[in-house]
């Protein structure tokens, strides 16, 4: 079992999940604070490797989904200024297990890294619900169409109190 270090935006229900996914599969999961974290260039950058500089933003931060930043314009200088001046653009999760470094939740290269088959059978039937769920990105859809916005500081405020908290806000 490998000791997980989590970057996540607190309180973030897709994130809660993906910790409940790796706590089942019996990883130590440490999580930080990525908005509070005090990043340097060459940390943040050690958790993108060789993928294309739009892989590194969360395409749920209002700056993003408003047109303001237009992260496949950016080199990726800019674009590390820009998230270490904002973090609420850096793509979540950021995570660190050993020597190695990832970002986003993507289940099937996690499951290959580190493994995410419950440790016990009572947390196998939940274990593959989260694994079928895309848990990368917005929970509750890619355009908000369906009443849910973010403010400023990308909380998500909606419509619909019920719904949200059925599917949760990955962002």
């Amino acid at each position: 079992m490998a000791r997980v270090i989590f970057y996540e935006k607190p309180g973030c229900k897709g994130g809660t999940r993906q910790k409940v996914l790796l706590t089942a599969a019996g990883h130590e999961v440490v999580a930080y604070n990525l908005l509070t974290e005090p990043w340097t260039l060459e940390h943040l950058r050690s958790f993108f490797g060789d993928r294309p500089v739009t892989e590194w933003f969360n395409p749920s931060a209002p700056k993003i989904k408003s047109g303001e930043i237009v992260p496949g314009n950016l080199d990726e200088q800019t674009a590390l200024f820009l998230m270490l001046r904002e973090p609420l653009l850096i793509r979540r999760p950021l995570i660190q297990v050993g020597d190695r470094r990832e970002v986003g939740f993507d289940v099937e290269q996690l499951d290959a890294w580190i493994g995410l088959k419950p440790v016990d059978e009572s947390f196998r039937e939940m274990s593959e619900n989260l694994m079928s769920q895309d848990l990368q990105g917005c929970a509750h859809g890619h355009g908000h169409s369906d009443g849910h916005h973010h403010d400023h500081q990308g909380n998500c405020n909606h419509h619909g109190q019920e719904e949200h908290h059925r599917q949760g806000c990955n962002h």
